[in-house]
């Protein structure tokens, strides 16, 4: 279990940066499910849903970037709960890329690959493991998703989301695997002790071209339009 304490290359967590964090959220003065809870609801909604230059970015990063997607908010979970002493590891995936539709559109959408590098973090928490996906979406953006669409209760894919319960996804954590993209998952590859050893074995399928365009042109673009969503005024819904 040492193992999954450990800090790595990406799980940067002795970064002053989330070290100051720790110290002024007092976290480390919590029993371990409000640790895991305060941390995880921090993650969720304090680092906005948003697309980083790209999945292997350190955890320090992220909380500088202050927004992350699957793969980069999972990054900065694992580091903090680490740093805190609560044992983690990661579950590594590919998704559809229909899920995403909406947060990228257009012929950015086409060219992008069908499966989309995919991950949560698992928790031990009391001597069991728990999953927390639903880490990914900020609930303000959520919300306003939600609004937006509210003639769908159920099943909803697109913009960021893959659920079967659009109406009340279990992103909320208390002692429970959390989900909101779950339903998208198409391939399976396995738990790992870190973002290192999942991202030395996979990576997104794209081109170095397409890294590049990926990093300096769609991804400003999908931020723009999930920022589109998070803005809307209630008036306008």
């Amino acid at each position: 279990m040492l193992r999954l304490l450990e800090q790595t290359p990406i799980l940067d967590y002795y970064h002053p940066s989330i070290q100051n964090l720790i110290e002024q959220r007092k976290w480390r003065d919590l029993d371990e499910v409000n640790k895991v809870r305060n941390i995880y609801n921090f993650v969720r909604d304090e680092v906005q849903f948003g697309y980083n230059t790209g999945d292997t970015i350190q955890a320090s990063q992220v909380l500088s970037d202050g927004y992350g997607q699957c793969n980069t908010k999972a990054t900065l979970l694992m580091a903090l709960l680490r740093a805190v002493g609560v044992a983690t590891r990661i579950h590594g995936f590919t998704i559809d890329k229909a899920l995403q539709k909406g947060a990228i559109k257009g012929i950015w959408y086409k060219l992008s690959p069908k499966n989309i590098l995919h991950s949560w973090v698992e928790v031990h928490v009391n001597g069991q493991w728990y999953i927390q996906e639903g880490v990914i979406l900020d609930r303000l953006y959520l919300e306003k998703l939600q609004s937006i669409n509210k003639h769908q209760t159920t099943t909803f894919c697109g913009f960021g989301v893959f659920t079967e319960n659009f109406e009340n996804p279990p992103i909320d954590w208390n002692l429970n695997d959390t989900f909101i993209q779950d339903k998208g998952i198409n391939q399976d590859f396995g738990l790992f002790d870190s973002p290192d050893d999942f991202y030395n074995l996979h990576q997104q399928e794209l081109s170095p071209i397409q890294r590049i365009i990926f990093k300096y042109v769609v991804r400003h673009l999908m931020n723009q339009n999930v920022n589109k969503i998070r803005n809307i005024q209630k008036a306008s819904l």
